[in-house]
């Protein structure tokens, strides 16, 4: 199941380490293994969404016609004090073949962001009246490598258009890294609304609004894992935000300041595919694209945030106040 969640955290170069047990998951039937996935990966889906979504302006004020700035942003969702997104109740009542081997009806078991470690399952698995029982120990998440928060990062460009109105584009190369691919690209624009008074030229702050859009897909090749039997296994990942942000910033020379409230959606499809061939019942089954696990996030946010300008080169950091929390830098070199 680490081996699954690795595809989300390549995008910012990081390893999940474990050993896969999707075969034993489907070894308790279909439904059971799709009902756990969904709780085990929605909470990571959530934060990745989050993560990408941010770092879209560091300023109220847009640039000029001809004014330009290009940026290397990071971004990290944390999770650390978000203990609900942390763990799940498991109880055996809503599954068909899974019980814990300790007799319990239900427990806090561990999400793919979770810490929670040695909960051991029975699955049963009957086929033509014969029934096998297996035990396995649930997979445990990112908490348990001491990792808080889901990470992010891109290259990002903006150019000032007429009238106050400047474009952006962000943008990730395709990350291919053991049988993993995953990148993203995204579209923003920001117009300022007081350079349209009279006195823009005289007031100290500047006024803006923000859209920007994210797109990110990959693919995971679940073949090279050996844990399963089977043909053309992969995973397949697409996600897709949307932030509508208020801005507002002073405009001095050096060091300014910023903040903004929006709102964010977004939606995240992970697909299953190719054929799994489970040999832990009394007689082997396969499954053809098992299944496909949805979200979607949506939600208000607010940040603040800092803006250093030594000429060519500035610096920014911004924390964004939303389901995740995020903490957002980048090196930005720019003109005008």
């Amino acid at each position: 199941m680490k081996k699954i969640f690795s595809l989300l955290v390549l995008v910012c170069s990081l390893q999940a380490v474990a050993q896969s047990n999707i075969n034993d998951l489907l070894a308790a039937g279909l439904n059971d293994a799709e009902k756990f996935t969904t709780a085990y990966m929605t909470p990571v889906s959530e934060g990745l969404m989050y993560s990408m979504s941010n770092g879209w302006y560091n300023s109220g004020k847009a640039k000029p016609l001809g004014g330009f700035e290009i940026s290397i942003i990071g971004n990290m969702a944390s999770f650390k004090n978000n203990e609900d997104k942390k763990s799940f109740v498991l109880n055996t009542a809503d599954y068909e073949n899974i019980q814990f081997q300790d007799g319990s009806t239900s427990k806090m078991v561990s999400t793919a962001l979770g810490d929670i470690e040695g909960q051991n399952i029975i699955m049963s698995a009957t086929v033509n009246g014969n029934t096998v029982n297996e035990t396995i120990e649930l997979p445990s998440g990112l908490a348990s490598e001491n990792i808080n928060f889901v990470p992010s990062a891109f290259i990002q460009a903006s150019v000032g258009l007429i009238k106050g109105t400047e474009i952006k584009a962000r943008f990730l190369p395709k990350i291919d890294t053991d049988g993993s691919k995953v990148g993203f690209y995204g579209l923003g624009l920001q117009h300022e609304f007081t350079k349209h008074l009279p006195a823009d030229k005289v007031l100290p702050i500047a006024v803006s609004g923000v859209i920007g859009y994210t797109h990110l897909d990959g693919t995971y090749d679940l073949e090279n894992t050996g844990a399963i039997s089977g043909d053309n296994q992969s995973l397949d990942l697409v996600m897709n935000t949307w932030v509508f942000q208020a801005v507002v910033s002073t405009k001095l020379p050096v060091i300014n300041f910023y903040g903004g409230v929006g709102y964010i959606t977004g939606k995240s499809e992970i697909d299953v595919l190719g054929t799994y061939e489970v040999s832990a019942t009394p007689l082997p089954i396969t499954y053809t694209d098992p299944f496909s696990l949805d979200n979607k996030i949506s939600g208000v946010t607010g940040n603040i945030g800092a803006k250093l300008k030594l000429g060519f080169f500035r610096l920014h950091a911004d924390y964004t106040l939303a389901e995740f929390n995020s903490l957002s830098f980048g090196v930005n070199f720019g003109f005008r």
